[in-house]
């Protein structure tokens, strides 16, 4: 029998933070704040993908993040529990691989900035349902209610507006930046820019987005800014396996530093992740959700074992003009 929360006095010391009352005005602003364009576009000028790179930092964990998962400063069974709820709620709505990776970003953002009570096992599924709404909201075309994103007979239950708070909470420590630079802001650009042999670029596409989602589980890409990821992913996707095939094709993006693509490639390959991506096999299939339903990876350690991945369908790569259409307005 789930538990049911309604803002009791453990809940709200997560909020304590905030200056604001949550009035009726702030939650209408965030039921709006996702209406512009999405970051992924079908074509990108080589302007505009440097200035990408001059300003994914803005988008990314604080510094020592990683360093604090791995030496136990912060707990990375929160985070893992956290993505199990996560890929729960996208997997029941076939939700679009740009909303999971929205969500993880908010989620290592956040985490890195905020430090939730850990050992209360309530803030795990409070945090990862705020962060999926959000992300939805930026997103999918049809977003649920908040509360409804609480799938599979949870433990607790928690009221709508207490789901708004923290959303709320969430936004005013990523100072509202929502519309994150993620891998999928660069992939594009990146494989059509390097030259190899003839390949179907719609498969490319659809390799790449798994290959993506299969590094955001773990702790170990959180070396990476998203660019480095995105090209080392294109190079991977795209068969460029020769040193000096990847030197050339580096070389082709000054703006990127290659030895740490470069490391990003060599860790691509230490977990195997493309040999699993190639799995799927020479096609494309004729769902997008069956396509990404390949997305559940395995890791070499057992850090990067945890979580499942559920299904995965790719939106990433609509027409901006397709606008999100609100379910969830007051």
């Amino acid at each position: 029998m789930a538990d049911s929360f309604y803002c009791t006095e453990s809940v709200n010391t997560c909020f304590d933070e905030l200056e604001c009352n949550a009035t009726n005005n702030e939650f209408e602003r965030i039921e709006c704040f996702g209406s512009g364009n999405s970051m992924v576009s079908a074509i990108q000028s080589e302007q505009r993908i440097r200035e990408m790179v001059e300003q994914e930092i803005q988008h990314l964990p604080r510094h020592d993040y990683l360093k604090r998962l791995r030496c136990g400063a912060l707990d990375s069974k929160f985070r893992r529990a956290a993505i199990d709820w996560i890929s729960k709620a996208h997997a029941h709505y076939s939700f679009g691989a740009l909303s999971l990776c929205l969500s993880m970003n908010y989620l290592d953002r956040f985490l890195s900035e905020y430090r939730m009570p850990m050992d209360k096992s309530w803030s795990v599924q409070l945090l990862s349902v705020a962060c999926m709404s959000l992300a939805a909201k930026m997103e999918e075309t049809e977003v649920p209610l908040p509360i409804d994103l609480q799938v599979e007979e949870p433990k607790f239950v928690f009221e709508s507006k207490t789901i708004q708070r923290m959303e709320l909470l969430v936004l005013s420590r990523l100072k509202w930046k929502m519309r994150a630079i993620t891998p999928f802001s660069f992939i594009d650009y990146f494989l059509t820019n390097i030259t190899v042999e003839p390949h179907e670029p719609r498969l490319s596409l659809f390799k790449s987005s798994q290959l993506i989602l299969s590094t955001i589980k773990g702790i170990d890409f959180l070396e990476f800014k998203p660019s480095e990821i995105a090209l080392a992913v294109a190079m991977s996707v795209s068969g460029v396996v020769q040193a000096a095939d990847i030197n050339k094709a580096i070389l082709a993006f000054p703006y990127m530093e290659k030895e740490r693509v470069m490391k990003c490639i060599e860790l691509i390959r230490d977990f195997s992740l493309i040999s699993n991506v190639y799995g799927v096999g020479g096609s494309v299939p004729q769902s997008p959700i069956g396509v990404l339903d390949a997305a559940c990876l395995s890791y070499k350690t057992e850090e990067l074992k945890a979580g499942s991945c559920g299904n995965f369908s790719s939106s990433s790569h609509d027409s901006p003009d397709s606008k999100r259409r609100r379910l969830d307005r007051p």
